[in-house]
């Protein structure tokens, strides 16, 4: 049996990768997540196959990649056929229970189009036990709310609006500065995290497994007092990005076409507070850009340190150290760089996320504070989950178990590359369709990262896209067509058409009928140094 007794699973959404303290930010303070990597597994070059939400939860949970899931953006269902890690924990003899949202649309075979199901993109995964909804319906918590003194507005999000007085003290500062009208106990990632702890103080000593999902630092950007002022605009590091709009657009024509139609409302880059304000991206002023990349540095703040209760908890009952704890997020956030925000495209600060993994067994006990630099991706974490628990990956991942590097081993042949795609596809106003001349299903961007070379292809017959990063740190120079780069070029192609070809949907590769059902072991785990591992007895 596993010594692991315990699943603790959180994502903060909309986490870069180059918000952690210890990761080498200069300028963001993240002492609770600090203080898990130098006693976890800190996986810094870690990357999201997709985004945005849905499709990289989709990633995340079925460990694989976009163009196998084909969950292409909120509100694509997933398909039954796909097993996820709540379906394979149950085989486990786990119950997953979910605290927040997963944001998986349900399958509709068999389902009528009216059914009640299809009002929201929001579904939960499979397999999971919502014990607590918060999601775009934030009823319960505004509930709470009211019974606590607060008046709710019509319109709940307007919760994140500034407070009106305080924003008339403030003069000079942007508006995503003010705090939000709440006290920092009654916030949405206060509330989900009493929900978690009054489940884990019921469970105690039972044996659990939480998926807590916390919406910040996610749009709307505003904190409440004092995470609003914890950072000075001032201090807030340029963007990086062409000297004008019209620089980065003149990349490529589907860049050309996002600066030049992306339009976020207020400081929100989805629907909610400031809903009737819209603004482009590339429009967005200096002053106030540089402060919400602040008010987004103290929303961090406040996830963590409502997370590190949770594991201040776990230290307290005795059962840190029986717990796996698991800490990562869907995808990034632009923040302005390359005269966007959101999360989009082909730029890294909408993939590169963070993964810290703290595994308690006695295996990896002499390697915490482990710093790896090698490509993970978020296909990784499932099938890492599963190998823990004593499970099997399941066929369809197209990630691998990160064990080896818990356990502090550097496995052979470990991949040199990170691979994540986006569709930009709109079919109900196919807007960008239009304007490109091209189909819904053409409207594809898959990416192969290496160290030295970025890659950047594009469906429908769109020019690719290369960047030497040896030279173009920012990215901001295409060599594809340059004779210089040309054997690049053309190795960097044919290194993507492999991986594809390589990762394709992996059901029945190994399942063959011939005098009976074969359902031969899967090669990538074979041998004695690439079979799965399993935790000790």
């Amino acid at each position: 049996m596993s010594s692991i007794e315990n699943v603790l699973f959180v994502t903060f959404d909309q986490w870069r990768g180059d918000c952690v303290g210890i990761g080498g930010n200069p300028i963001l303070r993240t002492p609770h997540v600090d203080a898990l990597v130098r006693d976890a597994t800190y996986f810094r070059n870690h990357w999201s196959a997709t985004c945005p939400c849905g499709p990289g939860r989709t990633s995340l949970f079925t460990g694989t990649y976009q163009h196998n899931h084909r969950a292409l953006r909120n509100g694509t269902p997933l398909a039954n056929h796909f097993t996820n890690l709540a379906l394979e924990a149950r085989k486990l003899g786990w119950d997953p229970v979910l605290f927040g949202y997963t944001d998986i649309s349900p399958d509709p075979t068999g389902r009528e189009s009216d059914d009640k199901i299809f009002d929201t993109y929001e579904g939960v995964l499979p397999g999971m036990t919502r014990l607590c909804r918060l999601d775009d319906d934030m009823s319960l918590w505004t509930d709470d709310l009211r019974k606590r003194g607060y008046d709710i507005p019509d319109d709940p999000w307007d919760l994140f609006a500034p407070d009106a007085d305080e924003a008339e003290k403030t003069p000079g500062k942007a508006y995503t500065y003010p705090p939000i009208p709440l006290k920092t106990e009654d916030t949405q990632s206060a509330w989900l995290t009493d929900k978690t702890l009054d489940y884990l103080k019921a469970e105690q000593g039972k044996g659990w497994f939480a998926h807590v999902s916390y919406l910040t630092p996610h749009p709307p950007f505003a904190a409440s007092s004092p995470y609003n002022a914890r950072y000075d605009a001032a201090d807030m590091p340029a963007p990086i990005r062409a000297s004008t709009p019209a620089e980065e657009a003149a990349l490529h024509p589907w860049t050309r076409h996002r600066i030049e139609t992306y339009a976020v409302g207020g400081p929100s880059s989805a629907s909610g507070a400031y809903r009737g304000f819209s603004i482009l991206s590339a429009e967005i002023d200096d002053a106030l850009l540089a402060q919400t990349k602040a008010t987004y540095y103290g929303m961090i703040n406040e996830v963590e340190d409502n997370f590190a209760r949770i594991v201040d908890h776990l230290k307290a009952t005795g059962e840190y150290d029986k717990t796996l704890i698991v800490l990562t997020s869907d995808h990034g956030e632009q923040m302005g760089d390359h005269w966007m925000m959101s999360k989009q495209g082909y730029w890294d600060e909408s993939y590169h996320i963070p993964l810290i993994i703290r595994d308690p067994r006695p295996e990896a006990e002499s390697h915490r504070g482990r710093i790896v630099e090698a490509f993970t991706g978020s296909p990784d974490v499932t099938p890492t989950v599963l190998d823990l628990l004593g499970g099997a990956v399941p066929g369809q991942c197209d990630g691998a178990p990160l064990t080896p590097w818990i356990e502090g081993e550097e496995p052979a042949d470990w991949r040199d590359f990170a691979a994540f795609e986006f569709h930009f596809g709109e079919p109900l106003n196919r807007k960008a369709e239009t304007a490109l001349g091209i189909r819904t299903d053409q409207c594809g961007i898959a990416v192969m990262r290496g160290e030295r070379y970025k890659y950047v292809q594009f469906a429908g017959g769109l020019p690719p896209l290369l960047f030497d990063l040896e030279t173009d740190r920012k990215q901001l120079t295409n060599v594809a067509d340059d004779p210089a780069y040309r054997d690049v070029a053309l190795e960097a192609a044919r290194k993507m058409l492999s991986w594809r070809l390589e990762s394709e949907d992996r059901r029945f590769t190994n399942t063959v009928v011939d005098g009976g059902l074969h359902d031969l072991p899967d090669e990538r785990f074979e041998g004695e140094e690439q079979q799965m591992r399993k935790p000790a007895a």
